[in-house]
């Protein structure tokens, strides 16, 4: 009798729960499952102007693609570099504060494409925040809480109340009715990506919420690191944006050699950072370094090599999020279970849909 009320608790729960926030998950799951193959769409469609025909030459340089930028666009600012390391003929992007893509060639920094962002990015964007700023992120954030507490009341639910009745929670029964069907992929299928999905879904935490960082630290035993402060004597001079840039960049490809990737980003209080990425299996090893945008003074650095247990996990994070983690089979994986997220929204309002049809017919 306690356990009955127990799990009509549990089942009252999960249904308004679900009712509220079922639109806002089936957003999330699809958006999050178009972008697991990011790289591959982008490698596949975006060719003729991410690479170009590849040259016994060294890159140009950093300043000339900025100074080249700046012809193109007086009036606006960098907000975004990304240099792909690995690849000598991939064009240097550049995203400006206004939004603009710019695509230089490596080898002579002519322009080869500039555009908007591109349909990626909007679903990006979605992901996120909705496109509703402040308030969508609000929005799905608090959505994805709600949706692990609907993983666990669900899981309490599947479990059948008699070891007779598992083979029965496992499995599909294709022949059966439509609302059989329906119950059985929403119960079924909920149960099988069930794993995946509650690590996906507080990995998207992690990025959401600093509770979950410090309980990371907590558990790790250790706290995020900021990176080890560097004193730096004051510059006598202020070199351009272009000279100053491919100044930081080609100091740390010298000091730092063998990296893939290499992005500078601008980020609040005029701080300007350097992210550098090197192969790596489990967890991202990047050496990230922070200087005064104004200056190009080195305010501190943080180096994979130094990483503790909670800065690891920061680490490994993103690629654990988007499936990327253990390559091609986990991307498999993390696609069919956001496609079964999608799906849960819709087959968990058909069972409620046709239980208060029931119900209107009983009264």
């Amino acid at each position: 009798m306690k356990n009955r009320k127990f799990k009509n608790t549990i089942r009252t729960v999960h249904l308004w729960l679900g009712l509220a926030t079922g639109l806002v998950v089936f957003m999330i799951s699809v958006t999050g499952a178009l972008y697991i193959f990011e790289e591959e769409i982008r490698d596949f469609t975006q060719k003729d102007f991410r690479y170009v025909e590849h040259q016994e030459k060294p890159f140009v340089g950093l300043d000339k693609v900025i100074s080249g930028f700046e012809k193109l666009s007086p009036k606006d600012e960098l907000r975004l570099i990304r240099i792909e390391d690995a690849l000598p003929n991939a064009t240097v992007e550049l995203t400006s504060k206004k939004g603009k893509v710019y695509y230089f060639n490596p080898y002579d920094a002519t322009l080869v494409k500039k555009g908007g962002e591109d349909w990626l990015q909007v679903v990006e964007h979605l992901h996120i925040s909705l496109l509703l700023g402040k308030t969508g992120k609000f929005i799905i954030q608090w959505s994805v809480v709600i949706f692990v507490l609907m993983l666990i009341t669900g899981l309490i639910l599947w479990f059948p109340g008699q070891m007779r009745l598992l083979k029965q929670s496992l499995t599909i029964k294709r022949k059966a009715s439509f609302k059989r069907l329906n119950y059985d992929l929403h119960n079924v299928l909920g149960f099988y990506a069930s794993v995946v999905l509650l690590i996906t879904a507080l990995s998207g935490l992690y990025f959401a919420f600093k509770e979950v960082k410090n309980a990371a630290s907590f558990f790790t035993g250790s706290k995020l690191g900021q990176g080890k402060a560097i004193v730096s004597a004051k510059p006598t001079r202020i070199d351009s944006v272009p000279v100053r840039y491919n100044k930081i960049y080609t100091e740390a490809k010298i000091k730092y050699p063998g990296a893939i990737s290499t992005s500078f980003s601008l980020r609040g209080k005029g701080e300007l950072r350097l992210r550098m990425i090197y192969p790596y299996r489990w967890a991202r090893k990047q050496n990230t370094f922070f200087y005064e945008e104004a200056t190009g003074s080195m305010i501190r650095a943080k180096l994979y090599k130094d990483f503790n247990g909670a800065d690891l996990i920061e680490a490994t994070n993103y690629d654990l999020h988007t499936g990327r983690l253990l390559g091609l089979p986990n991307k498999i994986l993390s696609l069919l279970a956001a496609l079964v997220a999608a799906s849960l929204p819709i087959t968990g309002f058909i069972i409620w849909w046709k239980k208060r049809k029931k119900h209107k017919k009983k009264s």
